[in-house]
């Protein structure tokens, strides 16, 4: 690895960080040009209409965003000197390129490269050249930041026989660098494993099963950003969506893409994808197991289409002085070939008035008559076919269906036969009766079959690309829910099997894909762990025999170790001392505590005068502490963390693999060090050979 020392023997008539840090602020002015170029543009000859310079003028407002320069995000981090120009003949002798890599693209008034876009084919060495396979790269300089200044470099000479190859001391400082505020990207520190992932392609559903800090999740906002970059045009028509396990979960990462400059990437959780009735109530576990098993899709199809009757009676259509009659059997034959084709309920509905005035149209031409399409829809909207249609096809409420399978016993056994056994069926029938859809206390589980039950109907819109992350947790109703946003675009899922804290957790990637409709998905693996520090994750792996067999635990690439201590404690006031303690360390710190302990230690913080948030809100330089649930630490990271008495976290849930799950993800929050608080005995899983520092 060579340094400043050498580069200057290269050129001692220069100092190369100040070269640098002139061209970090020849670059600065040169984005700032750029933004102002586009703040000057003038539409108002441009537009045919109000409405076109609207949406003109709408571009241009999101590219002024994009082009927007963070004062304390470095505009570039690296810079590659090419052996020869790429795409060129490498014929001995040929002079290289030089290009420094960035968020974003820069160029000067002329039009040339200042910073090219980290996406750029071109920049793709700058993450997977190696000693092993330089990739015609003569040099990859790392640059260091203080805030938004320059302040160090560091070269590598991969195609240098004489160097060996060693670590980056500023990659790692970068990893190590501590977390205050929203979720940062990674784009300067994307490991080639992690690299392959982000730039495979658009037409593909990846799935990522990936340890606490392999970057996962950081991973799949990447790749958002890559295949926008790669395929804006069609993204811009098809969209984009990232879903989350929750608010605060999204408000975390909601930053990662616009410092990327993409802004067009919409944000929700699984329940909000299904919001068509208010959710004010809860199941018991088992119920909602039973609900967000898949064999419901059946059960519902079943209920929709035994409201699809056969006709009994002719149509017969009144027009002038003829009257044209549509006989019972012939109605049958077009009701049956509408379900023969499986499409959905609504289209079907729709299609029918057509069908029978069709027919009407065949007899006129029959008898003589010259029909054209405007008399087949005037025939379609004729009072008796609407009856008709009415009568065999009726329109159905997604949720009144869903509410009379939760109510009416004998519905939901006559369409769950074979499906779900009697215990079943008592386990998710509502005790009491309710008057209407809107007095209904739906839950959760019951969005989700009220949303399958509007698809059934009406098929749900589609979007380019969606991006799934924390996917254990979800059930096979809700993939299902999430497969529908996607199912003529990809998918990029992101989990961990030994994350999953739900009584439905995904038992294996290969079912969820199924689940998804996205057989075909491509399973990829990380195991190599960049957040936690070694002694943790060590420690918090002792879980996975009994939480994920089978899976390969995380392996740290850590250079500093952190530390990790546990405590014996008497009261909360040691714990809120052990707060206070890592407040001392730059960075921020997250108290993690079962839910129910989460007041007491929130009236303990207070007494002491220390300020805390709640997961979600951002932190500050002066208030860096939060009081994070156990249950809602799942995603978040914090350079330091106090986990408080394990044994709640574990008995918090309702079953104990669950519990030891939940467990495991308090245990890897952790950037830097954790100190773990404990009363009552720790779980037998951990307390054999605790190592007490």
């Amino acid at each position: 690895m060579s340094t400043y020392a050498q580069e200057q023997a290269i050129d001692p008539a220069g100092d190369p960080l100040s070269r640098e840090r002139s061209h970090l602020a020849d670059s600065r002015a040169a984005l700032r040009a750029m933004r102002e170029d586009v703040e000057a543009l003038d539409i108002r000859d441009v537009t045919a209409n109000w409405v076109n310079a609207a949406v003109l003028s709408r571009q241009i407002d999101d590219r002024i965003k994009a082009l927007a320069d963070l004062s304390d995000t470095p505009l570039f981090f690296g810079r590659l000197d090419y052996l020869h120009a790429p795409g060129e003949d490498r014929a001995e002798g040929a002079s290289g390129e030089q290009f420094y890599i960035g968020r974003r693209h820069v160029h000067d008034a002329d039009g040339d490269p200042m910073v090219i876009d980290w996406r750029a084919p071109v920049s793709q060495p700058f993450y997977r050249a190696s000693k092993k396979d330089p990739m015609d790269i003569g040099l990859r300089r790392r640059f260091g930041y203080t805030g938004g200044d320059l302040t160090a470099y560091e070269d590598e000479r991969l195609s240098d026989p004489a160097e060996a190859a060693t670590t980056s001391k500023l990659l790692q400082r970068e990893i190590e660098r501590p977390r205050v505020g929203p979720m940062r990207d990674i784009v300067a520190t994307i490991q080639p494993e992690q690299d392959e992932i982000v730039r495979s392609g658009l037409g593909g559903t990846v799935c990522v099963q990936g340890g606490p800090g392999t970057g996962k999740t950081a991973v799949g906002l990447h790749r958002v950003a890559y295949l926008l970059y790669a395929h804006r045009e069609r993204l811009a028509r098809t969209g984009t969506l990232v879903i989350g396990p929750n608010k605060s979960f999204l408000h975390y990462i909601e930053q990662v893409l616009p410092a990327l400059g993409e802004l067009s990437v919409q944000q929700a959780t699984v329940d909000d994808l299904v919001a068509q009735v208010e959710v004010r109530g809860t199941d018991e576990a088992a119920a909602a197991v039973i609900k967000g098993d898949a064999r419901l899709a059946e059960v519902l199809r079943r209920a929709l289409y035994s409201y699809v009757t056969p006709p009994t009676e002719p149509v017969v259509v009144v027009r002038g002085s003829r009257r044209w009659r549509v006989p019972a059997y012939e109605l049958e034959e077009l009701v049956r070939q509408l379900l023969d084709r499986e499409i959905r309920y609504g289209a079907a509905r729709e299609a029918l008035p057509q069908r029978i005035a069709h027919a009407v149209l065949v007899q006129m031409e029959r008898a003589g008559e010259a029909p054209d399409d405007r008399v087949q829809d005037a025939v379609a909207r004729n009072s008796a076919v609407k009856a008709a249609v009415k009568a065999i096809w009726p329109v159905v409420d997604p949720a009144k269906l869903v509410l009379r399978l939760l109510t009416e016993p004998e519905f939901l056994d006559e369409h769950a036969a074979g499906i779900l056994d009697e215990d079943e069926q008592r386990t998710i029938l509502w005790a009491k009766p309710v008057r209407s859809v809107k007095s209904a206390k739906w839950s959760a589980a019951d969005a989700v079959l009220i949303d399958e039950a509007a698809d059934l109907i009406q098929r749900t819109h589609s979007l380019g690309h969606v991006v799934l992350d924390e996917a254990q947790d979800l059930s096979p109703m809700q993939y299902r829910a999430v497969g529908r946003r996607c199912s003529t675009g990809s998918a990029t899922v992101l989990g961990d099997l030994a994350q999953g804290t739900t009584p439905w957790a995904t038992r294996s990637w290969d079912e969820a894909l199924g689940h998804l409709g996205k057989q075909d998905g491509v399973i990829e693996e990380l195991t190599a762990g960049f957040r936690v520090p070694t002694d943790v994750i060590t420690y918090a792996s002792r879980l996975l025999p009994h939480i994920a067999p089978g899976l390969t635990p995380v392996a740290s690439v850590r250079e500093n170790p952190g530390f990790f201590e546990v405590r014996a404690t008497e009261s909360t006031d040691q714990v809120v001392s052990a707060c206070a303690e890592l407040l001392a360390n730059e960075g921020s710190t997250g108290l993690i505590a079962a839910d129910a302990r989460v007041p007491a230690l929130a009236e303990a913080l207070t007494a002491a005068g220390i300020g805390f948030l709640a997961p979600g809100e951002e932190t500050t330089r002066e208030t860096r502490l939060t009081l994070v649930p156990a249950s809602l630490a799942k995603g978040l990271e914090y350079d330091y963390v106090v986990l408080d008495e394990p044994r709640a976290v574990v008995d918090g849930e309702p079953d104990e693999r669950t519990g030891l799950r939940r467990l495991y993800v308090a245990l890897t929050r952790a950037v830097s060090g954790l100190v773990m608080t404990h009363t009552a005995a720790l779980p037998e899983q951990l307390a054999a050979s605790v190592r007490v520092l």
